[in-house]
C-alpha cells in the first residue's frame, strides 16, 4: 500500500499527524492556564489512526466520534481555528461555542460529532451508512470507538444491524489499553476486540495503530469492501494515548515511566518520519518546513480563539431545534 502513496500524499499525512499532535499539546498547555471551560480528552499518541483513515475519506463520507475526538475532526478536514474557538466556548467555534471539546462537530465536513456518551457513535454511524446505501451514493460511514465502548449494548446492536442491513460502515476500535482508569485486560472479555467481529458476521482485523502504513492498508481494504456493497468491517487499532483520560488525570493507574517510554519508543510520528526519510524520498527539510507551518497555524488558532467573542445571551435558545 505504501507504494501507492505519492510523496505529496505522504507529506499530507505527516502534516495531518503533526497538526493533531501540536493541537493537542497546545490545548494541554492552555487548559492548564484556566482559559478553557469544561472537560478535555486529548488524542496525542493516536495520530496515525485518524490520519490513515481520514485521508481516504470522501467529502460526503460521514464519521462519528467519541469523547476523544479532536484528532478525528482534524483528519476529516474540520477547520483548526474553528475547532480551537469551539473548545474555548466561543461564538466563532464550529458549534458556536455550544459543543465544546466533548461534543465538537462540523456537519459540513461530514464530522457528525464527538460524543460524551460511551457507545453513542455506532447507532449514528448506522444511520449515515443507511442513507448512503438508500441513496446509492457509493459513500460510507466510519465510527471511532474505544475499548470502553466495545462493551456497550449500543455498540453490539449497531454491529448486528450493520451486518443485517449490509451497511457501508467501518467500525474502528482504537484500543489504547485503558477505559478511563481501568485497563482493558480487566474489562474486555477477550484479548482482542477484533475477535468479536465474526460473531456479528463481519470480518475483523487487528492493526498496529502506531503504524500509519498498516492503518492505511487495512482501512483501504475495508472501505473498498463497504463501497462495493460487501457490508461492514471491524478494525482494531492497538495504540496508546500519551495524556490521561482527561486533563487533570494524574494517571496513577499506569506503570511508572510508561508514557515516557511510549513517547520515546513507539511514537507514530517518529516512526512515520523515519520511514518517510529513509524509504520514500522525503527530506528532513521538507518535514521541518511542515513543522514550522503547523506551529504557526496553531499559534493563529489560539489567538483567534482568545480574541473571539463569547456567545451572547440571546444565542442561548438558537440551534436547539431544527425544522425540516
Amino acid at each position: 500500500m505504501a507504494a501507492q502513496l505519492s510523496v505529496e500524499d505522504l507529506l499530507d499525512a505527516y502534516r495531518t499527524m503533526k497538526t493533531i499532535r501540536e493541537f493537542e499539546d497546545r490545548v494541554h498547555v492552555e487548559f492548564a492556564k484556566g482559559g478553557i471551560p469544561g472537560f478535555v480528552h486529548l488524542y496525542a499518541g493516536e495520530e496515525a489512526s485518524a490520519t490513515g483513515v481520514g485521508m481516504q475519506l470522501r467529502d460526503d463520507d460521514r464519521i462519528a466520534s467519541n469523547h476523544r475526538g479532536h484528532g478525528h475532526c482534524i483528519a476529516k478536514g474540520v477547520d483548526v481555528k474553528g475547532m480551537m474557538a469551539e473548545i474555548y466556548g466561543k461564538k466563532t467555534g464550529t458549534c458556536h461555542g455550544k459543543g465544546g471539546s466533548m461534543h465538537i462537530a462540523d456537519l459540513d465536513t461530514g464530522m457528525m460529532g464527538a460524543n460524551g456518551i460511551v457507545g453513542g457513535g455506532p447507532p449514528l454511524a448506522c444511520g449515515a451508512a443507511l442513507a448512503h446505501k438508500l441513496k446509492k451514493t457509493g459513500g460510507l460511514a466510519v465510527v471511532f470507538c474505544g475499548d470502553g465502548a466495545s462493551n456497550q449494548g449500543t455498540t453490539f446492536e449497531a454491529m448486528n444491524l450493520a451486518t443485517v442491513w449490509k451497511l457501508p460502515l467501518v467500525f474502528v476500535f482504537e484500543n489504547n489499553g485503558y477505559a478511563e482508569a481501568t485497563a482493558s485486560r480487566f474489562s474486555v472479555s477477550c484479548k482482542d476486540i477484533a475477535e468479536r467481529a465474526p460473531g456479528f458476521g463481519m470480518p475483523g482485523r487487528i492493526v498496529d495503530g502506531h503504524d500509519f502504513f498498516a492503518v492505511h492498508e487495512a482501512f483501504a481494504e475495508a472501505a473498498e469492501r463497504a463501497r462495493a456493497g460487501g457490508g461492514p468491517s471491524l478494525i482494531e487499532h492497538k495504540l496508546d494515548r500519551f495524556f490521561g483520560h482527561f486533563e487533570g488525570d494524574n494517571q496513577n493507574y499506569r506503570p511508572k515511566d510508561e508514557v515516557k517510554r511510549l513517547r520515546e519508543d513507539v511514537c507514530c510520528i517518529k516512526r512515520f518520519a523515519a520511514a518517510a526519510t529513509s524509504e520514500h524520498g522525503i527530506s528532513a527539510d521538507q518535514l521541518a518546513a511542515i513543522d514550522a507551518e503547523v506551529g504557526a497555524l496553531i499559534d493563529e488558532a489560539v489567538s483567534f480563539a482568545e480574541s473571539s467573542p463569547d456567545p451572547a445571551p440571546e444565542d442561548l435558545m438558537t440551534d436547539v431545534y431544527i425544522k425540516y
